[in-house]
């Protein structure tokens, strides 16, 4: 029989990755995992590697749920971070005026923009993690991991956007 576990208790699962206990049922744990979301695992399963033991108690709060929850998706980078525009650019527009005068410019809020720009970034973090835990060799690993950090070269052009350096893209030469 397999040791009981309680919420919070970190595994990782060899087809579902790493994932946090979030709920304690009958029969099944409810797991959070990070690539795929909720899934229930029977508490008999004995696959997964258990990272971190939460030994069970009598009861949790759900307000203790949610602290661990949060805890663990931060660390995982799962929970969107506010990430601040530079005060001289709120409520700022860019043009994009075409070579040829006949036709139209087109005027986009910075912030839309700015909004964008951030989703890249937040998506190219999530494809680096995705990458360094796969079962690709070293060697695949090191050769993507190298192309995403000539993405965020490319990208440091619109660090003047962001209010914090510690926001802002880095690409070969600053990592």
């Amino acid at each position: 029989m397999s040791e009981l576990l309680g919420i919070g208790s970190r595994v990782k699962h060899p087809a579902y990755g790493n994932g946090v206990i979030v709920k304690v049922n009958a029969a099944a744990y409810q797991v959070s995992f990070v690539t795929y979301g909720l899934k229930d695992v029977g508490k008999v399963y004995d696959k997964w590697e258990i990272i971190e033991k939460i030994t069970p108690e009598g009861s949790v709060t759900f307000s203790d749920a949610e602290k661990a929850l949060i805890k663990i998706l931060r660390t995982y980078n799962a929970v969107d971070e506010v990430i601040d525009l530079g005060s001289k650019w709120v409520g700022g527009t860019m043009s994009l005026q075409p070579k040829d005068q006949e036709l139209k410019a087109k005027e986009i809020p910075i912030e839309a923009f700015f909004h964008k720009i951030v989703m890249v970034r937040d998506r190219l973090r999530v494809m680096e993690q995705r990458i360094n835990s796969s079962s690709l060799s070293d060697e695949e690993k090191v050769n993507l991991q190298q192309y995403i950090t000539r993405i965020y070269g490319s990208l440091t052009t619109f660090n003047v956007l962001f209010k914090n350096k510690d926001d802002q893209f880095r690409g070969e030469s600053s990592k």
